[in-house]
C-alpha cells in the first residue's frame, strides 16, 4: 500500500506552478515538485530516521511545549546533513537558483500539531533571505497575510505532498502566515525549509 493515496490531496499527479504575483514579495508554488513515489520514500525516511525534538517555548508567562517536532541541519550547532537533505535541497536549488545553507525540519504529528501567526525572523545581520519550503505527508492548509494593508485578501494554499513553495527575500517583512490545527483526521506532515543564514542557528525560526 502506498502513502497518500487520496485524489483530492495529489490530484493524480498533475504538476501546476502558481505565481501569486503578491504586492511587496515573491511567493511562488510549484505543486507535486517531487514525484510521488520520491516524496513517499522521503516521508517515510524522514519520519523514522530524523532525531525529532519537542522544543519549549514562553508564552503568557508559561513555559509551553512547541505543537509539533523541530530539528536543525546545517551551520555552527545544527546536525550535519545527511545524503538525502542533501539531494533534496539540491534539486530545490536548481529550480530556484538560489543556494542554502541550513533546513529546518518541522513534523506535524496530525492535526492537533500547528504553528501561529507568525513571520521567521532575520539571519544573523539583520537581513532576510528567500527560504524554499518543501512538504511531505498529509496537506495542510498555509495561510498568508499582509502584516500592513487589510485591502489584500488573505491566502489560505493547501501544501500538498511533493509541493515547493518559495517564499521571496521579503515575504517576512511584508507577510505573516500560519498552519492551523485541524479537525479532520489528518496523519503526518513533515515540512522542510531551506534557508541561508550567515551565523548560528536562530531557534525562533519556524515553518
Amino acid at each position: 500500500m502506498t502513502l497518500f493515496e487520496d485524489i483530492d490531496l495529489f490530484d493524480e499527479g498533475k504538476k501546476r506552478f502558481t505565481d501569486f504575483q503578491l504586492p511587496d514579495t515573491d511567493l511562488k508554488l510549484w505543486e507535486q515538485f517531487f514525484e510521488k513515489r520520491a516524496s513517499d520514500e522521503y516521508f517515510s525516511i524522514l519520519k523514522d530516521v530524523t532525531p525529532w525534538q519537542q522544543r519549549t517555548r514562553k508564552m503568557y508567562d508559561k513555559i509551553l511545549p512547541d505543537p509539533r517536532l523541530t530539528a536543525f541541519y546545517g551551520g555552527e550547532n545544527g546536525l550535519e546533513w545527511t545524503p538525502l537533505l542533501l539531494s533534496i535541497k539540491s534539486a530545490v536549488e536548481i529550480a530556484c537558483g538560489i543556494t542554502f545553507n541550513r533546513v529546518l525540519l518541522n513534523y506535524y504529528r496530525d492535526g492537533n500539531d500547528s504553528v501561529s501567526w507568525h513571520s521567521d525572523n532575520p539571519s544573523s545581520s539583520g537581513k532576510h533571505h528567500a527560504i524554499a519550503s518543501v512538504t511531505f505527508g498529509e496537506t495542510r492548509l498555509f495561510k498568508v497575510r499582509h502584516k500592513f494593508r487589510k485591502d489584500i485578501p488573505q491566502l489560505d494554499i493547501p501544501l500538498t505532498h511533493g509541493s515547493f513553495l518559495l517564499m521571496g527575500e521579503t515575504m517576512q517583512e511584508y507577510y505573516e502566515h500560519y498552519v492551523p490545527k485541524t479537525s479532520r483526521p489528518v496523519g503526518g506532515r513533515i515540512n522542510l525549509t531551506f534557508r541561508l543564514s550567515d551565523g548560528a542557528v536562530n531557534t525562533n525560526y519556524v515553518g
